[in-house]
């Protein structure tokens, strides 16, 4: 399925044998536990977008570390910046040649936040030797490590301030040699295979990620990037996952795209986008694709009816607005609709509104199903807005 998705997640445990983190894999599929890997770049931007776009790092991770693989390509990349860095270990695979620059740009990275891990050691060169004091980790991999091997590797390590993690542990007896030679930390499929979480996603069209991209590269004002994500719902879904997989500290209310976009900043907007365009393999446009366009119907009625309700409250339109298009999201992800807004950080009168509760919002949510189901009159006081219906109609054409 082009629309689908795949991410291999792999536990990583302590001593006593508790999680403390996870490796995100790259997966082709979710049948087979193993990934054809073409370009280590392009993998990783598919989880990278998979993880903190598409499911969001509260879903993936909860409180734990992520554990990332990394080309040398993608280390010298700005799309590392989209990620956490409070959350995100990233490890550096074994074709990556440190040179200097490389040795540079993980100070740099370490700078701001991230952690960084070395993979698959099985001998310790000068070079990476070099790289030993900035490290957080360093991953051996002991299938086929014979015991002395490894004692000699872990004397070598053991003077730095980092965890050594034992890879591909696969039995009992690996596992405990392991033990018995000090590691800290361990991963392989004695412990737990790959998990592989696989979903469906609708994709943004090319046509709204380039108009996105231009208004960014031309500085253009905020207020015209946000209508510009009115046009497409998945693309503000995906939007306001990425917002709180970056954020920090106490996470804030969401209550409108302008607050989104004012949070996650112009900058790392713009590599989010980019991201996007670079690894989308195809798309729909909002008039082919139903469902997108009668949540766009759906949430610009609401808008104007808010507005008329509350002429000076643009706050209340805006959140007038979420709701509309969120309401349909669960047919949309064709998941519960609990879990689908849990990592969105929705403003309380919107998530309430989008459970059932009756509040402003419920109301205006309940007016615009009625008037799509043809009602005449909504109830006894308040007469379908056939007009601001028909407005909302041809707004969404046009976005077509």
């Amino acid at each position: 399925m082009q629309n689908s998705y795949h991410l291999g997640r792999q536990p990583i445990l302590n001593r006593q044998q508790e999680l403390v983190a996870y490796e995100l894999l790259f997966r082709n599929s979710s049948h087979r536990n193993e990934a054809i890997v073409p370009d280590d770049f392009l993998a990783t931007l598919d989880v990278i977008q998979h993880a903190f776009s598409t499911l969001g790092a509260s879903s993936v991770l909860g409180d734990k570390l992520g554990f990332i693989n990394v080309s040398a390509d993608l280390l010298m990349s700005d799309v590392l910046e989209l990620l956490p860095p409070q959350q995100v270990v990233l490890e550096i695979l074994e074709t990556v040649d440190i040179t200097p620059t490389i040795i540079e740009r993980c100070l740099a990275l370490k700078k701001k936040g991230f952690k960084l891990a070395l993979d698959d050691i099985i001998h310790l060169d000068d070079t990476q030797k070099s790289l030993l004091p900035h490290l957080s980790f360093a991953k051996l991999e002991v299938m086929d490590m014979q015991a002395a091997q490894m004692s000699a590797l872990i004397k070598e390590l053991r003077p730095y301030p980092l965890q050594i993690l034992a890879e591909k542990v696969d039995n009992p007896d690996q596992h405990q040699l392991c033990m018995q030679l000090g590691f800290d930390l361990f991963q392989g499929y004695y412990f737990a295979k790959p998990t592989i979480l696989s979903g469906s996603k609708p994709q943004p069209s090319q046509m709204a990620l380039l108009r996105l991209l231009g208004l960014i590269n031309s500085n253009a004002d905020n207020h015209d990037i946000e209508l510009s994500f009115k046009h497409s719902p998945d693309l503000t879904i995906n939007l306001l996952k990425l917002v709180n997989s970056v954020g920090s500290g106490t996470p804030k209310k969401i209550d409108s795209l302008a607050a989104a976009i004012t949070v996650l900043g112009r900058r790392q907007l713009g590599r989010w986008i980019h991201l996007l365009a670079y690894v989308q393999q195809s798309g729909k446009n909002i008039g082919s694709n139903p469902l997108v366009q009668t949540a766009a119907i759906r949430g610009k009625f609401m808008e104007l009816l808010a507005l008329k309700k509350k002429p000076r409250d643009q706050s209340f339109a805006d959140q007038a607005f979420m709701v509309g298009m969120f309401s349909l999201i669960d047919v949309l992800f064709n998941a519960p609709l609990q879990e689908l807004i849990e990592p969105l950080n929705l403003n309380d009168d919107v998530r309430d509104a989008l459970t059932g509760r009756n509040n402003a919002l419920g109301e205006l949510l309940n007016q615009a199903l009625l008037a799509e189901d043809n009602d005449p009159q909504i109830n006894n006081e308040i007469p379908c807005d056939f007009d601001a219906l028909l407005s909302a109609m041809s707004w969404a054409n046009e976005l077509g």
